[in-house]
């Protein structure tokens, strides 16, 4: 049912979660929504866990990849806990903005909601206050990030 942002991915990157159910043999708990048309490479569990011993770049590439997912999680769970929707919003703008390399973000006020787990109605509110404050400009399902 509900669904809640937990990280971007960008270029070069990887998921942890696919990673961890990969050598667990077993099925994610999680969905992934691409930003963007992506390349997506895909490569077998025996290679993974092969590549483990053999190739020590292999290793450092997948224990980094989980360092700074966690590192991610952890900045996610600080902000829902510690930051007000207001500061959380902007926050997102700008991350959506930094991952897609525009600061022209093209997403509706309820696809913004669904992602930080709130209304549309208090999207729609704070979206306006921003933009009296100079943060963002607003057009139709376009939203432009001024203070990157």
């Amino acid at each position: 049912g509900d669904d809640l942002l937990l990280y971007f991915i960008e270029k070069g990157d990887t998921c942890a979660m696919t990673l961890s159910c990969c050598v667990k043999q077993g099925r994610s708990n999680i969905r992934a929504v691409a930003e963007s048309d992506v390349e997506l490479l895909m490569i077998p569990v025996s290679k993974m866990e092969d590549w483990m011993g053999k190739y020590r770049s292999w290793r450092a590439f997948i224990l980094d990849s989980y360092h700074n997912r966690m590192q991610e999680l952890l900045e996610t769970v600080d902000t829902l806990a510690f930051m007000n929707m207001d500061e959380r919003l902007l926050k997102y703008l700008r991350d959506k903005a930094m991952v897609n390399h525009d600061d022209v973000i093209h997403a509706t006020h309820q696809e913004i909601a669904a992602d930080l787990h709130t209304s549309r109605v208090v999207v729609s509110r704070l979206l306006k206050k921003m933009e009296r404050e100079g943060k963002i400009d607003l057009q139709r399902s376009q939203i432009k990030v001024n203070s990157l």
